[in-house]
């Protein structure tokens, strides 16, 4: 079993930045990918971006591309994404999760999540 906690979130203003990190513990060594998924008021969970443990590939959603970047220290366990020209549509709470190779996020390991409110 694998336990992530997100740290990092908060309010900012538009343009601002941020840097959320996911602190992994347990069963890390069947983590295949890591990801960072929001959820606004009123929508439906979506994924932000999200990175190969091992070898570091990445994806971004269009949303963010060019804004946010993603990076992990496989010696710290620790997921990080930098949130850069933040948007006030970027406000959202931040959830990271784990997922080994034979499963999909939704059948793996989730955090409790942390508040990121952009402010206009």
């Amino acid at each position: 079993q694998v336990q992530l906690v997100e740290t990092g979130g908060g309010l900012v203003q538009a343009g601002g930045s941020l840097r959320l990190s996911c602190a992994a513990s347990g069963g890390t060594f069947n983590i295949y990918r890591m990801g960072w998924f929001r959820q606004a008021p009123g929508k439906e969970r979506e994924v932000v971006a999200d990175i190969h443990w091992s070898g570091g590939s990445t994806y971004y959603a269009d949303s963010v591309k060019g804004r946010f970047t993603i990076s992990r220290d496989k010696d710290k366990n620790t997921m990080y994404l930098q949130m850069d020209s933040l948007k006030p549509e970027d406000t959202a709470v931040y959830y990271c999760a784990v997922r080994s190779s034979v499963v999909r996020y939704d059948d793996g390991y989730w955090g409790r999540g942390t508040q990121v409110t952009v402010s206009s």
